[in-house]
């Protein structure tokens, strides 16, 4: 077992400092056994989250007995609550015939007529999940903070067996929709536990490396959905196929840990040493020189209350308010803008991307090489300064998008508006989730669960923004991207600001996050000298006092220290 220090505020030879430096975690193959286990579960996430696809798709519908009783010939349905009374009249059939783009044979628009005037129930259902999300992200992240990291992923885990197989059963779309949010509200605390968990047991040069072995596995079991879809063919048995897996979750209650970085940081000392011994017996390791340490400072601190932090305390901090603020905007308008560029690849789509298939797989493709890119790009520069560097490709793409794309002939605009939109997907999904990776990490253990998931709420605020222009018919979509477009470039701003958090170890407490290192973007060679040396740059600067008239400046002796 190896100690992963992390970083404090307190005085250097305090206890609690010397406490927060040597905490130990398991390492190696236990270690890796862990951290394996914490990715496996963002398969079935992936799968859980790219389910509202198939399941509310808008078919392809033929009227094949009006209510005249005379047949027609076919007619698309798609029509929005916006449409007029003349439109709603041609929606006057007694009999439709369904066909999915999705491979699927019914789905909930199917199985229920919800079209013409019902077509806005769809929407409704839409919201559901993500709405669930926000809500969940808000309140399990309080709760993770306050119970600890464990108990919400077992009792997340419970609630999604619960309510995901219950929406399997659902009836009508008033108990479909009632049933996601609570999914979506149980999905967001597994999601939110597993993403800290794996932040507190990692090494500092692991961190990165995980959340994005984690992340392509979401990625992975979004590339697999349309295979399942095909499959399955009806969306409860879809639904339930994706459900049933999280069963093997319930293990985890027994082989995860409690995490010791938050036992510490909350002052929970007799636990935090129960599960240190716990652990190392049932997984008969031998206590290092460092545990043995960690336990005698544990036995001579003394009992105090455990010291809980909720997240609202946020507010009365000096910086650390200001950076969580910077991770929520650069997450939002990440998230949100990343909607409109999907749409613009949707308007100008031809031929090839006409398909279904091809533009998910195209979706997920551009996704998994900005993960791809982004690792490298944060082994070189870092992480502060990969989030600069994609927010200003974001803000570059969306705004020759939107002032260069119209001006140009019409040949030219189609390929010009598939590539800035290619590039704006790119850029921006990096930008979202590398907000909220550094969120985690400039969070305090104290309070990391509450402000990643303001983070995460932010980001799901974003998504939201796709349903809600469907919802009114892509009214106002050009200001929608133009708002989001003038966050990004706000962005670039702020992110200067943020500290970089490579190499860095977690911030245990309030005072740590509030005094994180910040050093510059732009590293300083040591050879560079300043022009005056420090006095010539005080007395210029006027923060040394000049000699009197009648005093001489004492001239430096060869050792280059004044004569006394």
């Amino acid at each position: 077992m190896s100690g992963d220090p992390s970083a404090g505020a307190g005085a250097p030879g305090s206890a609690a400092a010397r406490r927060r430096l040597t905490a130990p975690w398991p390492a190696g193959d236990v270690q890796h056994r862990l951290l394996l286990l914490s990715c496996l579960p963002a398969l079935l996430l992936g799968l859980s989250r790219s389910s509202d696809v198939f399941f509310s798709s808008e078919p392809r519908t033929v009227c094949a007995n009006r209510s005249r009783g005379v047949d027609s010939p076919s007619r698309p349905n798609t029509l929005s609550p916006s449409e007029n009374a003349s439109g709603l009249a041609e929606c006057q059939c007694s009999h439709w015939d369904f066909s999915l783009d999705t491979g699927m044979v019914r789905n909930i628009v199917t199985q229920w007529n919800l079209i013409c005037k019902s077509s806005w129930k769809v929407h409704i259902a839409r919201f559901s999940l993500l709405v669930g999300l926000i809500i969940g992200y808000l309140v399990t992240g309080c709760l993770a903070d306050w119970v600890g990291r464990l108990l919400v992923l077992v009792i997340s885990v419970f609630f999604v067996l619960v309510f995901g197989l219950m929406v399997a059963l659902s009836v009508n779309v008033t108990m479909f929709s009632t049933l996601r949010f609570f999914e979506g509200f149980s999905l967001a605390g597994v999601f939110l536990a597993l993403y800290v968990t794996r932040i507190e047991i990692s090494q500092p040069n692991q961190r990165f490396m995980i959340t994005m072995v984690a992340t392509l596995i979401a990625m992975g079991g979004q590339l697999l959905t349309p295979g399942l879809a095909v499959l399955c063919r009806n969306w409860p048995i879809l639904q339930a196929i994706i459900i049933c897996p999280y069963i093997f979750m319930t293990p985890y209650w027994c082989i995860f840990p409690e995490s010791l970085k938050w036992l510490v940081a909350t002052h929970q000392l007799q636990a935090a040493k129960d599960l240190l011994l716990d652990f190392t017996h049932k997984h008969r390791l031998e206590l290092e020189d460092d545990v043995k340490e960690f336990l005698s400072e544990l036995d001579n601190e003394p009992k105090v209350k455990p010291q809980k932090t909720f997240i609202l305390k946020l507010i009365s901090t000096r910086i650390l308010w200001k950076h969580i603020l910077v991770l929520c905007v650069t997450s939002l308008a990440g998230f949100g803008i990343h909607n409109c560029f999907a749409k613009s690849l949707m308007e100008h789509q031809e031929n090839v991307l006409s398909n279904f298939y091809t533009h998910y797989y195209v979706m997920e493709l551009i996704c998994i090489i900005s993960c791809l890119v982004m690792c490298l790009l944060v082994s070189l520069i870092g992480r502060r300064g990969t989030l600069l560097l994609f927010t200003i490709l974001t803000a570059l793409a969306a705004l020759l998008q939107l002032g260069l794309v119209n001006n140009l002939a019409t040949y030219l605009q189609h390929p010009f508006s598939l590539v800035f939109s290619c590039l704006g997907l790119f850029s921006s999904h990096s930008m979202g989730n590398l907000s909220i990776f550094l969120c985690a990490e400039l969070a305090p253990t104290v309070i990391r669960g509450g402000s990643l998931g303001l983070v995460l709420a932010s980001a799901g605020f974003g998504q939201l923004t796709a349903p809600i222009m469907e919802l009114h018919n892509q009214k106002g979509y050009f200001l929608h991207h133009i708002i989001f477009a003038c966050c990004t470039v706000i962005c670039i701003i702020c992110i200067l600001f943020l500290p970089e958090s490579k190499g860095q170890n977690l911030p245990e407490t309030m005072e740590d996050g509030d005094n994180y290192p910040r050093q510059p973007l732009i590293s300083v060679r040591r050879a560079e000298q300043p022009l005056l040396p420090n006095t010539e740059l005080k007395r210029y600067s006027g923060l040394m006092p000049h000699p009197n008239p009648g005093q001489s400046e004492a001239a430096p002796t060869a050792n280059g220290t004044s004569p006394t």
